[in-house]
């Protein structure tokens, strides 16, 4: 009986002993977390709650072997823990090899591919509108400014000066170049006033002849005047007569040139025997605040005022044989300046266009045109007899004619 009573307490142990085990792992277990919980708190990283983790089991296994791993080991190895938030390495490895993959968009084998569409700007089309715009402006005004040099026959004016002024290339430019800077447009802010100044007989008056001759012909008589003092106001008128028909005159000529849309033009010769009086009269014109009407016009002043002055500058500066350089032009203008102010403040709004003197081979052209006009043969012998007859400058190699051509009219009517 006892015997039996033995065997059954000892069976009841050992199955006590097996039950009893898995609730102690259970109990270690759970003890250990909350000693962990405690320890640790949620900011600590996980590198730092394995290493509490790491001197914990050290601590409960004492001197076990087989426990004891370095800190690289452990750091590289994977633990459970309760903590979700770590991310397990392989999952970041599959995500990136995930992200790499290129997948191909496969098309149907009947169909095509196409690029997308693109869109242009309004804006871009407007900005090139403005920009034709703006093109077909510029070329309608350059051909308007065309069209009044054509209106004028600017290049016939200038082969004609070239072909009968003799020696006087430069002052023929700077005519031309000023006449087409002015009449491009029909609005100015002031008038162009000219004046041909030098000595005499070298062919001021008679560029002013060819002046007032070509714009009669393209403008008509009512758009041109031409002045003569003499002969407008001789010497024994009144100044105050004198004064009156000249505003007149001018007045009327501007008043019907606006209306048809024209640019007259003034020559007035002999300006050196104009009384101070009538200079003021003429000067009033001249200034810019005026209406626009008088503001659209063309004055040419011929006088010999400061002839003494250029053929003084001409024979201290002849440079051997080659005709007078653009510098000493410039030189002249510089020159004849304070001259003509002196005479009169008008000048002080004046271009001036310097005269030179005339070569002996400029005489010998006017005798030989001069000759064919008046259905003479212009025999070289007789040509040069003529010259000869004439006063002259010398300056080394070079003779310049005292009175220019002024006496080839009177010497050929002798014949």
């Amino acid at each position: 009986m006892d015997s039996r009573k033995a065997g059954s307490s000892l069976k009841n142990a050992q199955k006590l002993s097996l039950l009893s085990s898995p609730v102690r792992a259970v109990i270690r277990l759970r003890r250990t977390t909350r000693v962990l919980k405690k320890g640790l708190s949620p900011s600590d990283p996980p590198k730092k709650l394995l290493q509490r983790q790491i001197s914990l089991g050290k601590a409960k296994l004492g001197s076990s072997p087989t426990s004891l791993l370095s800190q690289a080991s452990f750091e590289t190895s994977q633990y459970f823990t309760f903590d979700t938030s770590v991310e397990q390495p392989v999952a970041r490895t599959n995500k990136r090899t995930k992200k790499r993959k290129n997948r191909r968009v496969l098309y149907p084998g009947s169909s095509r591919k196409y690029l997308p569409a693109e869109h242009t700007s309004k804006a871009k089309q407007c900005l090139l509108l403005l920009v034709g715009i703006i093109c077909f402006q510029i070329l309608n005004a350059i051909e308007n400014l065309d069209d009044n040099l054509l209106k004028y026959d600017l290049d016939g004016l200038e082969k004609t000066m070239r072909r009968e002024v003799f020696g006087q290339a430069l002052a023929v430019e700077s005519i031309m170049g000023l006449l087409k800077d002015y009449l491009a447009t029909h609005i100015h802010n002031k008038p162009l006033v000219v004046s041909f100044n030098g000595p005499s007989g070298v062919g001021k008056s008679h560029v002013g002849w060819l002046l007032a001759k070509h714009f009669r012909s393209v403008m008509g008589s009512n758009a041109v005047l031409h002045y003569f003092t003499m002969h407008h106001c001789p010497k024994g008128a009144s100044t105050l007569a004198c004064q009156a028909d000249l505003s007149r005159s001018i007045s009327e000529m501007v008043a019907q040139a606006e209306t048809e849309e024209k640019i007259p033009l003034f020559i007035l010769d002999e300006v050196e025997l104009m009384s101070p009086a009538l200079l003021d009269t003429l000067g009033g014109f001249f200034q810019t605040n005026q209406t626009n009407e008088f503001l659209n016009a063309v004055y040419i002043l011929i006088s010999s005022l400061g002839g003494d002055e250029v053929t003084n500058v001409l024979l201290q500066k002849v440079p051997g044989d080659a005709p007078p350089p653009p510098g000493q032009v410039e030189r002249l203008r510089t020159t004849l300046r304070p001259v003509l102010h002196h005479v009169h403040p008008l000048w002080a709004w004046v271009e001036i266009v310097p005269f030179v003197l005339l070569e002996k081979t400029h005489v010998l052209s006017c005798f030989y045109e001069e000759m064919m006009s008046e259905g003479l043969y212009p025999d070289p012998d007789r040509l040069e007899h003529l010259a000869s007859q004439l006063r002259y400058y010398t300056k080394g190699e070079q003779q310049f004619a005292v009175t220019g051509c002024k006496q080839v009219v009177a010497a050929v009517n002798m014949l």
